[in-house]
């Protein structure tokens, strides 16, 4: 925590606006919406039900596709699912980890030559760097295709000099307890298509049709976020800068002493673009380095340091057995690959440079050099 929730939390009890929506709300959104430079945002309970709504304002529904980047967390993809639609997932590229424009290229190109254009594409921005959204777009231009920009993990990044997340036709922020900045549970729906956004909030509180009584017209969702949890927003958003700086230099500190070792990458950092470095990620590779991603895991467990693979590239879950998968280039799989060889070490904002050293000498010693 900041230090600041509680002022806001404190006029949540005081102004006695402690159900879903209020002051705090209304105020959060507006100031998200100005952070990133979009003409609305609606703050809702979390960052899937963000993906959800877009989902279902592009009127998603059973039989469509939707393309979704598969090196994600399945809360990316789960929303599809609810829509009754079907994903496509989209192999990753080697200059970010996140979607590969030349997969997604042959993906529409087939998709139309099959006389079948996806109703939406998810670009995820993961661990907090932005994809190649120049290229994605471009390509999903050609098709009339729209954008959900997944930039759970992404707040704070910029591309370009233009905020993460404001690229697609909608764009999907998550404040989970885990994410750069927290409500505890949260997220929020930007977009520069005001009408659309007010229909989101519509769906979003059970869409209740303007009447005296109770009515109900279109099935809608208990999404919105309360007032209490959008006050600590509000305080977590004053800090915003300083935690994008406290991961670039946890980050910056992880490279200067691990980056030169032989078999060690670190996740890239494209031209142009600034990622917030939520979490600090690298693989090892083991013919070189001569351990393996899972013996630096456990050794680091061992230690009480909890470390954690890269995501498990959703075409690889059981829930989505079967679904269609399209490679970064022909007999290149780079999602599993990152899989394999790819960890992520601990990269909280608040965590202290002896920690921080304690995590290194750990890895060195496993690598036997000497610390």
């Amino acid at each position: 925590m900041s230090g600041n929730e509680l002022i806001y939390i404190n006029d949540a009890f005081e102004s006695n606006w402690i159900a879903p929506l209020g002051p705090n709300v209304d105020a959060f959104e507006r100031e998200i919406a100005n952070y990133v430079g979009v003409s609305e945002a609606v703050a809702v309970s979390s960052g899937t039900a963000a993906i959800h709504l877009a989902l279902s304002l592009l009127e998603v529904k059973k039989g469509d596709k939707v393309f979704c980047s598969t090196l994600t967390f399945v809360a990316s993809a789960n929303p599809i699912l609810y829509q009754g639609a079907e994903p496509v997932f989209i192999d990753s590229e080697p200059d970010t980890w996140n979607m590969s424009p030349q997969a997604l290229k042959r993906a529409l190109q087939e998709s139309f030559n099959e006389g079948i254009i996806p109703k939406a594409v998810i670009v995820v921005n993961l661990y907090g760097q932005s994809a190649k959204m120049d290229e994605i777009v471009s390509i999903c231009n050609q098709y009339d295709v729209p954008i959900i920009e997944d930039a759970a993990e992404s707040l704070g990044s910029t591309y370009k000099d233009k905020a993460s997340g404001t690229f697609g036709k909608f764009g999907v922020f998550s404040f989970n307890g885990n994410k750069i900045i927290t409500t505890s549970s949260g997220g929020m729906l930007v977009s520069d298509e005001k009408e659309l956004l007010n229909k989101a909030r519509f769906l979003a509180t059970q869409a209740k049709d303007p009447a005296p009584h109770y009515q109900h017209s279109t099935v809608g969702f208990n999404y919105r976020m309360s007032n209490i949890l959008a006050g600590i927003g509000r305080a977590q958003l004053e800090v915003l800068e300083e935690r994008v700086l406290a991961r670039r230099l946890i980050f910056e500190r992880y490279k200067h002493e691990l980056g030169s070792i032989p078999g060690i990458k670190f996740m890239p950092e494209l031209s142009n673009t600034n990622s917030n470095r939520w979490l600090t990620a690298l693989t090892i590779d083991e013919k070189i380095a001569g351990i393996s991603k899972d013996y630096v895991l456990n050794s680091l467990a061992d230690e009480n340091i909890e470390a954690r693979p890269v995501w498990k590239p959703l075409h690889m879950q059981p829930l989505f057995e079967g679904a269609r998968f399209y490679l970064h280039s022909e007999n290149i799989n780079i999602s599993e690959h990152l899989f394999t060889t790819g960890m992520c070490l601990p990269s909280g904002s608040n965590i202290t440079d002896g920690d921080q050293m304690r995590i290194i000498n750990c890895i060195k010693d496993c690598l036997k050099i000497s610390v």
